[in-house]
C-alpha cells in the first residue's frame, strides 16, 4: 500500500511541476501576443488599402498595357510560401496551416503538382520540417526569418519571389499562413501574391478611377514592389500574432487539464491513504482482541 501512495505522491509532483510549466508559457506568450497584436493591427488597414489600390490600378489598365506581375499566364510552375513557427506546443497551429498548404497544393495546383512542378518556401521551422518529411519540393533560404524579423528580412524574400515570378520560373506565387482574428481564433489562408489579382467589377457598380501624376505605367512599376513587399510583411505579422495566440490558448488549456488530472490523482490518494488507514486500524484491532482472548 505505501507503494501506491509514493506512485501517486510522486505523479502529483509531476503533474504540478508540468503545470508550472505551462502556466509560465502562457504568461510569457500573453506578453508576446499584446505586442504582436498591436503590431499587425497598425499595419493591417495599410497593407490593405495598398493592396485595393493596386489591384484597383491594375484593373483599370486592362487592355491598355502589358505588366508583367499582372501577367496572367497558363500555370506550369507553382510557388507557395508557406509561413509557420519555428517552435511547437502551439495546439493545432502548425499542423493547419501544412494542412492548407497540402490541400492547396493538391487541389488548386494539381496540375503542377503531378508534375513535380510546385516548390515550397518556406518561413519558419515547424511547415520546413514537415512538408520536407512529406516529401514535398522545399527551399530552407528563409527558414529562419523569424529569429530575426524585420521588414527589410521579409523584403528580401518578396524581392526573391518577385523576381522569380519575373523570370518565368513560376507562374503563380500564393501565400498560405494564419489571420489573426483573436487569440482564440485563426483563419487560415491561401492569398495569391502573383500575379496580381484584379477586381472584378460588379453589376451596376465602376472601379474607382485615379489620377496619374506621373505616368501611369512608371508610377504602376515604382509602386508594385513596395506593395508586394507590405503583402508579404502583413502576412508575416499576422502568422506571429496567431502563433502566440495559438500557444497561450493551448497552455491554457493544458493548464486547465493539468488541475483535472491533479483533483483525480488527489481522490485517488486520498482513498489509498484512508484504506491503508483503515487496514491499520482493523489489524491493530485484531491485534489487541487476541492479546485479550
Amino acid at each position: 500500500m505505501s507503494g501506491q501512495l509514493k506512485e501517486v505522491r510522486i505523479r502529483i509532483q509531476s503533474v504540478q511541476s508540468t503545470q508550472q510549466i505551462t502556466k509560465a508559457m502562457k504568461m510569457v506568450s500573453a506578453a508576446k501576443l499584446r505586442r504582436a497584436q498591436e503590431a499587425i493591427t497598425q499595419m493591417r488597414p495599410y497593407a490593405q488599402k495598398l493592396q485595393e489600390v493596386l489591384s484597383n490600378i491594375v484593373s483599370s489598365l486592362s487592355g491598355e498595357s502589358n505588366i508583367q506581375l499582372a501577367e496572367h499566364r497558363e500555370v506550369e510552375k507553382v510557388l507557395l510560401i508557406v509561413i509557420t513557427s519555428d517552435r511547437g506546443l502551439a495546439g493545432a497551429y502548425n499542423a493547419n496551416i501544412v494542412k492548407a498548404a497540402k490541400n492547396a497544393a493538391a487541389t488548386k495546383y494539381k496540375a503542377a503538382l503531378d508534375k513535380g512542378n510546385v516548390t515550397i518556401w518556406n518561413i519558419g521551422k515547424k511547415g520546413f520540417e514537415a512538408l520536407s518529411k512529406a516529401g514535398y519540393q522545399t527551399d530552407a533560404t528563409y527558414k529562419d526569418l523569424f529569429i530575426n524579423l524585420s521588414f527589410e528580412n521579409v523584403q528580401q524574400a518578396a524581392q526573391a519571389a518577385i523576381k522569380a515570378f519575373e523570370d518565368r520560373t513560376f507562374d503563380a506565387i500564393d501565400i498560405v499562413y494564419s489571420e489573426f482574428v483573436n487569440a482564440a481564433v485563426q483563419r487560415y489562408a491561401v492569398e495569391q501574391f502573383l500575379p496580381i489579382p484584379k477586381i472584378e467589377a460588379k453589376a451596376g457598380k465602376k472601379n474607382v478611377d485615379f489620377i496619374f501624376d506621373p505616368e501611369k505605367e512608371e508610377l504602376v512599376a515604382q509602386l508594385m514592389p513596395k506593395i508586394l513587399n507590405t503583402q508579404l510583411y502583413k502576412a508575416v505579422l499576422d502568422a506571429q500574432a496567431s502563433e502566440h495566440g495559438a500557444r497561450m490558448t493551448a497552455m491554457d488549456k493544458a493548464s486547465e487539464n493539468a488541475n483535472e488530472i491533479l483533483r483525480n490523482l488527489k481522490i485517488s490518494y486520498n482513498r489509498a491513504r484512508q484504506a491503508a488507514i483503515t487496514t491499520e486500524l482493523t489489524e491493530i484491532v485484531s491485534g489487541a482482541a487476541a492479546l485479550q482472548g
